[in-house]
């Protein structure tokens, strides 16, 4: 029988890559990104490094940029099985009633979830969005607790959502930092960029009600590197977008509240985007899914799984520094009964360098484990019982 260690300590040097002072750059940052926008920040999505950030905890109205916490839901419903990208969502008179953005759904009219996301992604369809809400929890209401709910486990307090749209009402707002942890946990499913990187497709083809679709952030057209993430604007918001690039071995997430337009918003967000990439350089320690032990399962169909990681991690310097010595912390839980759901927290990850915690990342389980059988476990304990006696 295999042994598992509950905390396995081990020294790493990795010698060809660079490490930076800290989780947040911002504090060394002089320069003004944003002169224009209420709010805003930049972080690189493996680490979360703050990069720069302006009023980044103001609460504000975050208009369609809502729709990141929607598409996180939806994924983590597809990623966990609940959900299929052929399944069918019907439209209800409810959803089909939303104004703003929309993909004109009709009552009644159905969609399969891989097309409802395409006109969330790409169109910001306000209908779209509350029907694949229904459809996942039954009412956009329980959807939205599950939104805020999610918000919580994030660790989020400056957000709090009343619907699925970002429609304005009472007491719906957000954050700078609150959007681009959002963000940064959406592009965990690196599925989602198909989509908000998509700068035009269509709905219903082969019909002679053809929808083009045009995707609302510009960004993804203009600028090299840009696969999302999503816009917002409202009298009250103002221009707001969350953008995120890819250059290299880096991804940045770049968030601006309360612009005064589109091309104002865009140039803020462009500004934010070369910064990163001119200054910062991000090395790559382990891809996201990657496994990095094994645990045991009691009374499950299975005795261990594999703990694995559920985002790439990285290590955030300024460009030419260089990085040795880093030391790698890989603790996995014990005690741990079936049933198991994939993406179940089973372990962490540390990475550090001279005492000070780089990255911190949480092992999850690679797949379901059910409970076993009465006559499974039995057999494995008369198994056990015979081996003994030996």
């Amino acid at each position: 029988m295999k042994k598992i260690s509950s905390f396995i300590c081990c020294l790493i040097l990795i010698s060809s890559l660079g490490i930076g002072s800290g989780h947040t750059f911002a504090a060394e940052g002089k320069t003004e990104l944003a002169n224009d926008a209420k709010s805003a920040i930049l972080i690189e999505r493996d680490t979360g490094s703050i990069l720069y950030e302006k009023n980044s905890h103001e609460k504000l109205a975050p208009a369609s940029m809502t729709k990141i916490m929607t598409m996180l839901l939806i994924m983590k419903a597809i990623d966990n099985g609940t959900l299929s990208w052929k399944e069918k969502v019907r439209t209800s008179e409810y959803a089909a009633s939303m104004g703003g953005s929309q993909i004109f759904l009709e009552p009644g009219e159905e969609m399969t979830v891989e097309q409802m996301l395409k006109g969330i992604a790409i169109g910001s369809a306000n209908d779209a969005a509350v029907a694949m809400a229904e459809k996942i929890a039954g009412s956009e209401e329980s959807f939205v607790e599950m939104m805020n709910k999610e918000a919580k486990t994030l660790g989020l307090k400056d957000t709090h959502f009343q619907n699925t749209t970002g429609l304005p009402v009472k007491d719906h707002y957000s954050s700078a930092y609150d959007m681009a942890i959002m963000a940064k946990s959406l592009l965990k499913y690196e599925d989602i960029t198909k989509y908000t990187g998509t700068y035009e497709d269509y709905l219903r083809e082969n019909t002679d009600k053809k929808f083009w679709l045009v995707n609302t952030n510009k960004l993804v057209r203009f600028y090299p590197g840009v696969d999302g993430l999503k816009t917002g604007f409202t009298n009250e918001a103002k221009f707001c977008l969350t953008a995120t690039a890819k250059k290299n071995n880096m991804r940045v997430i770049a968030v601006v509240f309360g612009a005064p337009s589109t091309k104002v918003r865009n140039a803020q967000v462009t500004k934010m985007l070369d910064y990163a990439f001119s200054q910062y350089a991000t090395h790559p320690l382990y891809k996201n899914g990657q496994s990095l032990g094994e645990v045991k399962i009691s009374k499950g169909e299975k005795k261990y799984i594999h703990a694995v990681t559920n985002e790439p991690i990285s290590v955030l310097t300024k460009k030419g520094e260089k990085v040795d010595h880093l030391k790698k912390n890989i603790k996995l839980n014990e005690n741990l009964k079936a049933p198991i759901r994939k993406g179940d927290i089973v372990g962490s990850l540390t990475i550090m360098k001279d005492g000070k915690v780089l990255v911190k990342s949480d092992l999850v389980a690679k797949e379901n484990v059910k409970t076993a059988g009465w006559w499974k476990l039995f057999k494995r304990s008369f198994g056990l019982f015979t081996q003994a006696s030996k």
